[in-house]
């Protein structure tokens, strides 16, 4: 009788305890089916909000490197322009360069006059300079200085008395000629057979021409006046 009331106690037992976990089982469930679908939204509202962000990065980063391209560009443009008006600057002898040339002196013959000598002869005229400046610029020289006064497009040597005049400033012997250039061609221009400085040696004029590896030539400092010259306007200035 004690076994029999046992095992119907345990019976119950087991069988209250099979109602409690299924009761607990179905709550767990109810309670999962309630909270799965919010959380799965809110994890997809945030997994786009991470999208949008991301996409908005990979935008800045490519705004970025365009903008960083551009000013490479600009830059190098900028670059190129300022190196064009160095060289146009330098073309134009508006600044002061500096090479290896030469250096030619000339001064007046020292030798006295005979009779029946012509007293022209052993003088520099201002034809001199510019024969040998225009031999020096055929013998490749780049930039050319007399007397410290450097030569330009619109630069002129003419006589002025018993001076010459360049660049509308008067200058006397020694004419010291400076020219940056090669140096062995603007030597081998200068002495070729038959040019105008052995002239000058046979009219006893003073000369001494030597090369140096480095010189500075000033820059021009008179002023360029274009009355009748203006630019010619082309197409491709006209679409800048």
């Amino acid at each position: 009788m004690r076994n029999r009331n046992a095992q119907l106690t345990i019976a119950v037992i087991c069988m209250v305890l099979g109602i409690m976990l299924a009761i607990q089982f179905k709550t767990q469930e109810n309670i999962n089916d309630t909270l799965m679908p919010g959380r799965v939204e809110e994890l997809s509202q945030q997994l786009l909000e991470v999208t949008k962000q991301r996409d908005s990065l990979s935008e800045e980063v490519q705004s970025l490197r365009d903008k960083l391209q551009n000013i490479r560009q600009d830059n190098q443009a900028m670059a190129d322009i300022q190196d064009e008006m160095i060289k146009a600057h330098m073309a134009a002898g508006t600044i002061p360069v500096k090479g290896p040339g030469v250096i030619l002196t000339l001064n007046d013959s020292t030798h006295s006059l005979q009779t029946g000598e012509n007293p022209n002869y052993g003088i520099v005229h201002d034809y001199d300079l510019l024969t040998l400046v225009n031999e020096m610029r055929a013998s490749g020289a780049e930039a050319i200085a007399i007397n410290e006064e450097r030569l330009t497009a619109v630069s002129e040597i003419r006589c002025a008395g018993t001076l010459i005049l360049v660049n509308w400033v008067r200058i006397g012997p020694p004419y010291v000629i400076k020219a940056i250039g090669d140096p062995d061609m603007l030597t081998s221009g200068l002495n070729i057979r038959g040019g105008h400085l052995e002239t000058l040696k046979i009219l006893g004029v003073q000369t001494n021409l030597q090369k140096v590896d480095n010189m500075e030539l000033p820059a021009y400092h008179g002023a360029m006046k274009f009355t009748h010259a203006v630019p010619v306007v082309t197409q491709a200035n006209e679409a800048q």
